[in-house]
């Protein structure tokens, strides 16, 4: 039987996160079937000619690309799908993939930047940002930048590429003062709570994605909420991140959950729709209107794009 979070953290939990189970037509929008691995290669431009899988774990990452290539097998036209090793807490890592990626592709039409991690105990990355805002922003800020000239590149050719930020709805709620505390991201922020930890750098993700488009008019930037996916997200977030992500992690996870297919859906959507706008925020599926207001703030908006350049210079 479901229990209601103790009053000393209800008020730290995203307000999306206290609701009831959601009905059947939210967890599976009528007009989308289910989607198989073999079917999220389709889209109106045909399959890709080559997919790039990145992951930290070097095994799961080839078992990811081995079951892609089996999905596919026997397909009139071969998909080259690859695995690149990346740790977003390291810059080191995260060139190391960039420069390979390059090397090995003549052109990028879609940019997924999809990692995340919530909760587990505090820390902070290799360069000394707070573990959740280096992996979930800083890391990827890294990598778009480095991934850049070959985007533009493939603009160039008469494409419009796609860069994809994974956001959440959490971003909206459970937030620091000021939505993003600058002046400690560079520690592991021990004042602040799991929860307000992972959604500040989700309001990163959307507030960042609209900077990108505004900067480069040649790419199609979003960021999108995937749904809260039957992933392993909380249940590795809950070990040391604190008695809100615990509450999640058992109580709310399990009701409201989708599966990682339903979870793909909207990134598929924004990957390949035509009606898909630059600088937006998308709920699944396609839904827009949901940003908050702090999200669009310019000068918010200006700060972050400010402070992530200046702490990318020289990478």
């Amino acid at each position: 039987m479901a229990t209601a979070p103790p009053s000393s953290i209800a008020k730290d939990l995203p307000a999306h996160l206290t609701r009831k189970e959601p009905s059947p037509t939210t967890q599976q929008p009528p007009s989308l079937p289910p989607l198989s691995p073999a079917k999220s290669f389709s889209s109106p431009y045909g399959r890709p000619a080559q997919l790039w899988i990145a992951a930290r774990n070097k095994e799961a990452g080839q078992d990811a690309v081995g079951g892609i290539k089996k999905a596919v097998g026997g397909a009139e036209e071969e998909v080259d799908v690859r695995f690149v090793q990346l740790d977003l807490t390291s810059f080191a890592s995260v060139e190391s993939a960039a420069k390979e990626v390059v090397g090995g592709a003549e052109r990028l039409d879609v940019l997924m930047l999809s990692a995340g991690i919530m909760g587990g105990h505090p820390g902070v990355t290799e360069e000394g940002y707070e573990k959740t805002f280096g992996t979930n922003h800083v890391g990827h800020a890294l990598l778009l930048k480095l991934l850049t000239p070959l985007l533009l590149k493939t603009a160039a050719e008469g494409s419009k590429p796609r860069v994809i930020s994974l956001s959440s709805t959490g971003h909206r709620s459970a937030l620091p003062e000021g939505g993003i505390a600058f002046d400690t991201l560079k520690s592991p922020q021990l004042d602040i709570s799991g929860v307000s930890k992972y959604t500040q750098s989700k309001l990163a993700n959307v507030v960042y994605a609209r900077q990108v488009a505004k900067h480069y008019p040649q790419l199609i930037s979003v960021a999108i909420h995937p749904g809260e996916i039957a992933t392993q997200l909380f249940n590795k977030g809950a070990d040391g991140g604190g008695k809100e992500i615990e509450y999640m992690a058992k109580e709310i996870a399990p009701k409201v959950c989708v599966s990682v297919e339903e979870g793909a859906k909207n990134g598929l959507w924004a990957a390949t729709a035509e009606e898909v706008q630059t600088g937006r925020y998308y709920e699944p599926v396609g839904v827009l209107g949901n940003g908050s207001e702090l999200s669009k703030e310019e000068t918010l908006g200006s700060r972050l794009w400010e402070w992530t350049q200046s702490e990318l210079e020289g990478h």
